[in-house]
Formats: C-alpha cells, structure tokens, sequence
C-alpha cells in the first residue's frame, strides 16, 4: 500500500516538474488594418485554454506549451494560427475575411450572412472604396456591381448620377432606386431649388447623395429582386440601395485624420480648329481673319483643384459607443467660375441600459454645399451657352476690344463672346441638409425585441442668378420702362426651396430555433411617412446699366417686370410589412414577405397595394474543403411598386392667373394608381478552390404594368388643356444575366492579390403599348431644330429607340443623301447599353498597396446633339467648326438634318481608378502615439477607350420631352475631368 502511495505521489511529481519546464506564459497584441483590436479571441489549439484582449488588443494566457499552436480569431476577420516555439511574445495582424459568402450583410430592416440570403444582395463595404475622395457615394459603385450602371449628368463638380439597377423600369422620370441611409428611406428627387432658367435652358439636378461624406459611411448594400426589394413594396421596383454609416470601432479612443489635394484637368480629345488651322481652312475669306488668336480651352478651361480634410473621433465603454466627424472639400472645376465647398459633420452615440434590455442609438449627419455654376444648360438653343459660345467663336477674334463697351469683343446678340458671357452671368446655389434619426431597441425576451426609428430629413436650398445689364443677348432680359419707354437689360433670380421629410417606423423581431434544425426569424412592422415641402421664387428684369450687384438690388428693377411664385406639396404614405424567414436543416432558406403600401398620390379607390414576394434558397454544398466549397442555387417571385410620380397626379389642378383667368394645371384621374413590377429570378452563389474563387450568376425578368403617362386631355376646355396622368395598357419587360466573379490569387501574410470582374447582359421592349400610343422622346436643340426629336417609344422596341433618317453620305455637290428619300423610321439602335462590366484588382505587399479599376458600357448609340447643332459647313467662316467638318466635302448649302450622320456607337472602357499606397506601422510611429499612417497617389479617369467623338461617352444630358426623359443625347455637357491626387490617413 506504502509502495503505491510513493509511486503516485511520484508520478504526480514527475507531470508537475514537466509541467513547469515546459510551460510559459505568452503575452503579445492583436491588431487590424486600422490598429489594436480589443475583445480578440486567443485559444491554445486542442484545449479549452484561452484569453481575449484588452482595450489596448493587449494580451496574455498562461501555461502554454513551448510548442503550442495560438488560434486568433475574430467576427469578421480570418482566424490565424501562430506557433509558439518558445516566444514568449507574439504580435499579430488578423485580416478581413475574404470568403464572401462568409460576410454579413445588410438588408431591409435586418441583415442575414450572404451565405444564407434568398435574394440578388450586393454589399460594398468601405474597405473596397477606391481610395480617392468621391462627392458622391454613388461614384463608389461605378463598375463595382453586377447589373448596377452608374451615370453622371454630366463633369460639373457635384452633378447629379443617375442611377440604375437592372436597367429602366418605367417610361417616366422614377427610374432610381429607393436609398435608405441607416434605416431612414430618403424622400428621393432633386433638393436644390434649381432656379429659373431664365429663357436660357435649364440646368442639370444637382445629386440628392451628395450630401454624405464617403469617409462616413461603412458599408452600402444593393438590393436587385423582389425577394429583397418587396419588404419596402411600392417603391422597391427600382432596386434599394441601404447605406450604412460607421460607428465607434472599439472601446479605445481613436483619432483619425485624413487629407488629399486633387489636380485636374481637361481629358477629352475634342476640339475644334486653332487659329492656324481655321486660316488654313478658309482660304481667300480674309472678311473673317481678324489678326487674333482665341484658344477655347486657354480661356475658359482651367487647371481645377480639390483640397479634402476630415477629421474623426470614435470612442466606447461597456455600455456606450461615440463617433463624431468632420469633413470639408473644396472644389474648383476645370470650366472657370465653376466649383463647389461642401462642409459636413455627423454624430452616432449609442447607449444600453438595464443589463444591456434597452438601447438607444442617436445618428445626425448635416452639410452644407455651395456650389458655383456657368451657364452651362441642357436645352437652350444655339446661343445663351457658355461652352457652344466657346466653340464657336471665332480663333482669330479677340474676345477684348478697349473700345467697346466693358473692353469685350461685341458682335452680336446671337453670336456671343464666351468670356465676356462668363464673366458676365453667375449661378450660385446653398444647400444645407439635416438627417437625422433616433433608434430604440428593447429586448422584450430572449427572442423578441422591439425596434421604433424616428427619423427627420430637411432641405433648405437657395439658388441665386444673376445676368449683368450690360449682358446682350437676343430675346434674352430685354425690358421695356413705361416711364421712359426706354429699353433695358439685366436680370436678377432667387429661388428657395424647403423640404421636410418625417419618418417613423416600428417592428416586433422574432428569433427562435423550434427545433435543433428549424429556424425561425421573424419580422413585422408598420411605417409612416410625411414627405412637405414648399418654395419661392422671386425675378427682377431691366436694371440701369450702372448697376452691378443686381441680387442685392431687385428693386432697382422694372416694377412691372417683377414676377414672384411660391409653392406648397405634401405626400403622405403608411405601410403595414412583414416577413418570415425560415432555415431548414442549415440547408433550405424560405423568405416570405409581403407589404401593404397606402399613398396620398394615388387616386381615391386606389391609395392600398399589396406588394408580396417568395424566395428560396438551397445549399448543394455548405463548408466544403476542396474543389468546391459552396454552392447555392437561389429562385424568387414577387411584386414591387413605384410611386415616383407627380403628388397630386390624381386630382384636378387649377391655376389662379389673375382676375378671371384660370389655368388648368393637371385634369383628375379616379383610376390612377402606382405601376406595378412583377419579376422572377434564378442565382446561384459559389465559392471554389478553397475558397479563393467566389461569384455568382443571376437570371431575372421583370414585368412593369400600368406605367404612367402626362397625357393631353379634351377636359380642360375652355382654359387651357393640362395634362392628365394615365397608366397605360402595356408592359416594359426587362430581362437580364449577370454574372460576377473574385478570385483570391495570393494569400499570404506578406503578399496579397485579389481579382474581381462583373459583367451584365441587359434588355427592355415596350409590349402591348398599341399602334395608336406612339411617344415622340428625346428632344433636340439648336438652330433650325425647334420641336425637333430623335428618339420614340413604341410598341414591340426597346425604350428610347432612335428614330431618325439613314444618312447614306454625301453626292458629287456635297449634298447629304439619305436612305428611302429621307424616310424617318424607327432604327435597330436604342441608347441604353446592351452589356455593362467592371473590373478591379488590388495587390499589398507588406506596407505597400496597389488598386486599379476600369468598366464600360456596350451596345449602346449616342446621339450628339452638339455636332448637328454647331458644326456643319455653312457655319466655317464666320464660325468656328471641327477638323472633321472642316476637311469634308458637305456643301456650304447642304441642311444640317438630324439624321443618323450623328449617331454614334456609344462603346467605351475607362480606369476609374488607379491607386498606390504605403502605410507605416511599428515602432517608428508609436514614440508618437500614432497607431498608423498611410501615404497614396492616384490618378483617375486616366484613359477612355472610345470611337464616340464628343467630349465623353458618358453622358446623360437632361433632353426630356412631354414629361418622357431620354438617354444617351449629348449636348454641350460639362467635360469630365481627369484628376491626380495625393494623399494622408494618419490613425492616432
């Protein structure tokens, strides 16, 4: 018995001593890309024992085998695994997660793991922003999703985007997706009060996104099919896009500053005769050699420049998390006189109480944008444009002239001296808006809990303009005093514009496992939403010449020349939803959703809607090694609406213009009521080659009806007709493939190399329309071209499909000749794309970094409305024209005839962005207390591949008629800028 007791007490002794030897402790850091991670997870593989990081990502576990392997892990970062080998210190840097259909994302009222998702759900994330600063969040997405085409109105520093996921799904203005920016839906449309266009053309929106500052937000999701979309029912037909905007990191307080100075300059090929080649080519027309020299580009082009700073503070404790930033840019455009200042700033502070049952988190997020604008329209005629005065003047007149009037070369009201028009016309908006929201969540249960979201969106916008009396152009700002009967020059506009939008939104969550192999989430809610706004407009025409300052001075106007207008409108929607998912075995997703939609814009007996979608989700293969890893087939059903139409559409409108004079505005419609899209779709997601190829495919259809129309009516009689809106009888069917893919080429601690490309085949007719309904769309401007169109809608073709005469070339006398007599038909060429596709690639090594982007658009024609209205033969001489105009053989007397002479594949590739960067890490920074510092150069729109001969392929130039927009017609558009930067983000 002794000898057992001193066997055991020996071999105890011997494990203890081992023990001792063999063991240590292991202290270290755990880190990311921005620094210290606090609440890292560290476990010795094969065993229970672990730790987790402090504050500081500071650490230490004991009892650690010299030759134990640690295991880092952390939610959304790949785990790591690190050999001891006798360290007792160890730093490591955990990295983002590549697998994609691994990440969370975020979708309406709720987020679900992409690997579980029913639905076409994108979701970038701020980590694949391109690192240059965007003035608008949608640039970020510009050939970064499949299906989603990204379109800028024009180069103007913040120029309204337009938007489209899966192509155009009505005929009318509302082709954009629903944004919701931190669960608030935004009221969509234009914000800036746009001013007059004082008979001069009107000018592109302003863009709506503009005011959120990149460096804001977290992650963006773009939600394409019915099963994603119909939780937000009548305006989900157009996609849904949901902006997330960050939060406080960690518990560590954290200080970040970033800067950037952006150079740009003019980047298209476009041009028109130098002073040279214009003598050369007007030979013996010595009338019109006038000694000088005019370089269009010198005198109203500019080098432009941005300067960016924003500063960020971010902090926490157990029970509360605080961010608050900072932002400024400053702009000045590559058209002179042009550019833009925007100043933003937002808070997010959270806070739980009892034990973590309640939570409340506050968001505000304010800017303020002043912008500078030439006078640069979208559908003025021949003169009153500052880029067509550029074009076309003169290379050998001098734009001054000390004897005249001002020192400004004067020759006549319709042919205008480009500086003397810039320098003469301002247009100067300021906007500043307020989003802001406050979110409470209580935790009823351990799988109940309730949400409510208030939120509050306003807009205050005022647009300035001012045209000098000593201004002249034809039929433009001329007046007549009664006093003196003497005539006048001059005008003076301000336009005002304010909007209220009210959000509150409530919903019970449900989570429950009712068994170990069925899962339920559940959601309902109701919403309501009250979207007011109201303006004024006030004009002062005829000033003395002496006066200068005509906006401070409107009085010093002609009295009976001043007008005033003001306006007031309200929509109102509430909503009932709900939606079920169930998961089934871990391999089987069922989304269930429907929602009941009611809006004041509809008529009486048509105010609800029920919006319901289906979708399904099968897991082949789940968290396979090897070949194939995952592979998940995905199908949806479902209905959407879009309510982006006119308030008031259904009830008869009248103006009161005076003393028994009335207008009608708009005749009532008892039967409007919101188009309606019904789609269906296929996908499947897949991850590949353990995990290093991921993608997926997706096949959709979608079926608009009852798209709405301003039409004519006979009802207005005896005042003037109005319009009345109407839904037709016809279908829009849209229909698609897309397909994207990332490939995962290197992955090692040192080296990384990713690849990612997306491509989208895409297609629209109109069906059921009726010979009878014929829609003329697409206007035209210029000289000789009143009324004129060059697009229509019709039944059996797609939308906006160009209608115009075949140009066959020119005869022996210069004389253009035109197929079947000059027939104008319906042609085989429409403007939207056929094919859109993007491609990005990004390599780091150690501290440095590389990112490249480029995408393009195909299929499509453009129409230059430029060309057939500037440059022809009859105008060289006394103006100025194209080399290709000038070394033709089109006569003197030859038309200028819309005609497909001016349509032009609209094909194009461009690089986007090209980045290289180096951050700095380590000892080096920390005597200074910062975390890290990264250093980047980048230059973007650095090539465009084209044959398109205008100033850029990408265009979208407002040529709206009757109410119907248009695409791809180019007109006189500010040029894109290619730009340079260089840049800081510094991380204390």
């Amino acid at each position: 018995m002794k000898n057992s007791l001193l066997k055991g007490l020996m071999v105890f002794l011997t494990m203890l001593c081992t023990s001792l030897t063999y063991s240590q402790d292991v202290s270290g850091t755990v880190s990311d890309s921005s620094g210290p991670l606090p609440g890292a997870s560290i476990l010795v593989k094969g065993t229970t024992n672990g730790a987790q990081t402090d504050l500081d990502g500071k650490f230490t576990i004991r009892n650690v085998g010299s030759n134990a392997v640690l295991v880092f892990s952390y939610i959304g970062l790949k785990a790591q695994e690190v050999s001891v080998a006798g360290k007792s210190s160890v730093k490591v840097t955990l990295k983002e997660d590549s697998a994609e259909l691994k990440e969370v994302v975020v979708i309406g009222y709720g987020s679900v793991k992409k690997k579980d998702a029913t639905g076409a759900v994108d979701q970038l994330s701020s980590k694949k922003f391109d690192n240059v600063a965007a003035t608008n969040p949608a640039e970020l997405l510009r050939g970064k999703v499949a299906g989603v085409q990204i379109t800028s109105s024009s180069g103007e520093p913040g120029a309204a985007n337009s938007i489209r996921i899966r192509g155009n799904g009505t005929l009318r203005g509302g082709n954009g997706p629903l944004i919701v920016v931190d669960g608030v839906p935004l009221a969509g449309g234009d914000v800036s009060a746009g001013g007059a266009n004082m008979n001069l053309g009107s000018m592109s929106a302003k863009d709506p996104l503009s005011f959120i500052n990149q460096n804001d937000i977290e992650s963006m999701s773009i939600l394409k099919d019915a099963s994603s979309t119909a939780i937000y029912g009548a305006r989900g037909a157009n996609g849904v896009i949901i902006i997330t905007t960050k939060k406080g990191k960690s518990k560590v307080p954290e200080l970040t500053y970033s800067t950037s100075y952006t150079t740009s300059s003019y980047a298209s090929k476009f041009d028109v005769l130098s002073t040279d080649e214009f003598i050369a080519a007007t030979p013996g027309q010595t009338a019109n050699h006038f000694g000088g020299a005019f370089d269009w580009k010198k005198q109203v082009l500019q080098t432009g420049s941005t300067v960016n700073h924003d500063l960020s503070f971010s902090s926490g404790t157990d029970n509360s998390n605080t961010r608050v930033s900072l932002g400024m840019a400053n702009t000045d455009g590559i058209v002179r006189n042009t550019g833009l200042d925007k100043i933003t700033a937002s808070f997010y502070n959270s806070n739980d109480f009892f034990d973590g049952k309640v939570k409340l988190e506050t968001r505000i997020a304010y800017s303020n944008i002043k912008d500078r604008r030439g006078l640069i329209t979208n559908d003025t005629g021949y003169i009153g444009n500052l880029l067509s005065a550029a074009l076309y003047w003169n290379p050998t007149r001098s734009v001054y002239d000390p004897a005249q009037p001002g020192g400004y070369t004067r020759v006549s009201g319709d042919y205008l001296n480009p500086v003397h028009l810039m320098n003469s016309f301002s247009n100067n908006g300021d906007l500043s808006k307020l989003l802001g929201s406050l979110t409470t969540t209580v935790k009823l249960t351990n799988s109940l809990k309730y949400n409510m979201v208030v939120g509050i969106e306003t807009s205050n916008s005022s647009v300035k303009q001012q045209a000098s009396p000593d201004l002249n152009i034809q039929d433009f700002a001329t007046a007549t005093n009664p006093a003196d009967l003497k005539t006048y020059r001059g005008q003076a506009t301000v336009s005002n514009d304010q909007r209220v939008n009210k959000t509150i939104e409530h919903n019970l969550t449900f989570t429950k496992d009712i068994t170990k192999d069925i899962n339920l989430n559940a959601i309902v809610g109701y919403s309501y939403y009250n979207y007011a706004s109201n303006g004024t407009y006030v004009s002062a025409k005829g000033f003395a010449a002496t006066q200068s300052n005509l906006l401070e001075n409107m009085e010093g106007g002609i009295p009976t020349e001043t007008r005033t207008g003001s306006y007031k409108g309200l929509v109102e929607m509430q909503s009932v939803f709900a939606r079920a998912s169930l998961a089934f075995y871990n391999k089987l997703n069922l989304d269930l959703t429907v929602r009941r939609d009611g809006s004041s814009k509809t008529a009486a007996g048509n105010k609800y809607g029920n919006f319901p979608s289906l979708g399904l989700a099968y897991k082949l293969v789940d968290g396979k090694d090897g070949l194939v890893n995952e592979l998940k087939l995905r199908g949806n059903i479902g209905k959407t609406g879009n309510t982006e139409f006119p308030r008031n559409s259904s009830v008869g409108i009248i103006e009161y213009n005076g003393p028994n004079q009335f207008n009608v505005v708009n005749n009532s419609n008892s039967q409007l009521t919101w188009e309606t899209t019904t789609s269906y779709g296929v996908g499947t997601d897949f991850a590949l080659l353990n995990n290093k190829l991921t993608g997926s495919v997706d096949y959709f259809n979608k079926n608009t009806t009852d798209l709405i129309v301003g039409i004519p009516s006979t009802s207005g009689q005896p005042s003037p007709q109005g319009i009345k809106y109407a839904n037709l009888p016809a279908n829009l069917i849209n229909k698609g493939v897309e397909v994207s893919l990332s490939y995962k080429v290197i992955d090692t601690d040192d080296l990384t190399w990713d690849i990612s490309g997306n491509v989208a085949f895409l297609s629209n007719t109109i069906k059921n329309l009726g010979e009878a309904n014929v829609y003329n769309v697409g206007a035209i401007h210029g000289q000789g071209l009143s009324d004129a169109y060059v697009q229509r809608i019709q039944d059996g073709y797609p939308l906006y499909t160009y209608y115009l005469p075949t140009f066959t070339g020119y005869d022996a006398n210069g004389v253009s000749q035109y197929a079947d007599g000059g027939a104008v038909k319906l042609l085989d060429k429409q403007p939207l794309p056929k094919m859109t596709a993007g491609f990005s690639t990004s390599l780091a090594y150690k501290g440095f970094d590389f990112s490249t982007s480029l995408y393009g658009n195909f299929g499509n024609y453009l129409f230059n409305n430029t060309n057939v209205a500037l440059f022809y033969q009859n105008q060289l001489g006394g103006k100025n024209v194209t080399p290709e105009v000038a070394n033709s053989v089109q006569s003197k007397s030859d038309a200028n005839t819309p005609s497909t002479k001016y349509l032009e594949k609209g094909d194009f590739i461009r690089m986007g962005n090209l980045t290289f960067g180096y951050t700095v890490k380590g000892d080096v920074l920390e005597r200074f207390k910062v975390k890290s510092a990264r250093f980047y150069v980048n230059g973007s729109n650095l090539f465009v591949i084209t044959k398109y001969s205008g100033f850029d392929p990408e265009v979208d130039t407002n040529k709206s008629l009757n109410g119907i927009p248009s695409a791809g017609i180019d007109y006189l558009s500010y040029p894109k800028a290619r730009t340079f930067s260089v840049g800081l983000n510094v991380t204390f």
